[in-house]
């Protein structure tokens, strides 16, 4: 028996909008909050039929681009050590808790698929298999949480904001990214963009969402950006595609040259920045304190 969600995720009104031109994958909005999320609740079937093979080829290469942008965020966690206790929510195979144990951090993540799970260990992370669970620390115990494109993944993100504040010491920093539902790329291609993957992306957050809901919850706004845009996803998602991420991808040839000259990363800074100012970068980077 299909299950529908009857109030907003974030601020409980009942009274949501539908969405025909994203009917396909069960959109709705708050007015009141103007939250974006699917109705319809995924199915425990659904969800094993979807993610049973999820991740597979992940833990081969990564681009030296990508470490290099996960030492660049490293560097900005850096005032929050205290602890030594980083936890990644949704980690994949272990890339980025392996560059913060490199530098010493203590690492600790959560992943759902065994195999992914496996090649976490080997690179000695901490690993728990499944959703996030406070029992399987001690309290509040770490200095950062992260959760890379993750929130949009589920249904009750009020609950899994919880778990993280309670992870969190006082003064710590959660970390998310996420997809844009106000992207310019949405703007352009509608219900064809495709981050819109139901059952895999159910939640769909804005600058704005993204500040409520951690407020909800109690994490102070510290920042969100906005930034990026993606030739891979340019695409239309009824179009297949080979390549959407990873070596030869269009978005990884494009960091390739941009890496190669000033000018370009120049030129992209100052897009970044004023995708940020008018909220339309593909990806949101949201950063949140604990009290």
């Amino acid at each position: 028996m299909e299950k529908y969600h009857k109030q907003c995720l974030i601020c409980g009104s009942p009274n949501l909008k539908k969405m025909p031109k994203y009917a396909k994958d069960h959109l709705v909005q708050c007015p009141q909050c103007s939250f974006v999320f699917s109705q319809r609740i995924p199915s425990d079937e659904e969800l094993s039929a979807y993610y049973k093979n999820y991740g597979a080829g992940q833990h081969h290469s990564i681009s030296p681009i990508t470490i290099q942008r996960y030492h660049e965020l490293l560097d900005q966690f850096e005032k929050y050590r205290h602890s030594n206790n980083l936890l990644d929510v949704g980690c994949g195979s272990g890339h980025f808790l392996a560059t913060a144990k490199s530098r010493g951090w203590n690492v600790y993540g959560t992943e759902y698929p065994e195999s992914l799970c496996e090649v976490s260990r080997k690179k000695g992370i901490t690993i728990h298999r499944g959703p996030l669970q406070v029992e399987n620390y001690n309290g509040s115990q770490f200095d950062v949480v992260t959760s890379f494109e993750v929130i949009e993944h589920i249904y009750n993100p009020k609950e899994e904001l919880q778990k993280i504040k309670i992870l969190l010491r006082s003064k710590g920093l959660f970390y998310c990214t996420t997809p844009n539902f106000n992207a310019i790329q949405r703007f352009q291609q509608g219900p064809e963009f495709n981050i819109f993957a139901y059952p895999e992306h159910i939640s769909y957050y804005t600058g704005k969402t993204l500040k409520n809901v951690c407020g909800n919850t109690g994490l102070r706004f510290v920042r969100v950006e906005s930034t990026g845009y993606s030739f891979s996803r340019a695409t239309p998602k009824k179009v297949q595609v080979t390549k959407v991420t990873g070596e030869g991808s269009p978005d990884e040839i494009a960091r390739k040259k941009i890496e190669s000259s000033a000018a370009l990363r120049l030129a992209k800074h100052i897009i970044n920045r004023v995708l940020t100012i008018s909220g339309t970068g593909i990806t949101l980077k949201g950063y949140f304190e604990k009290p």
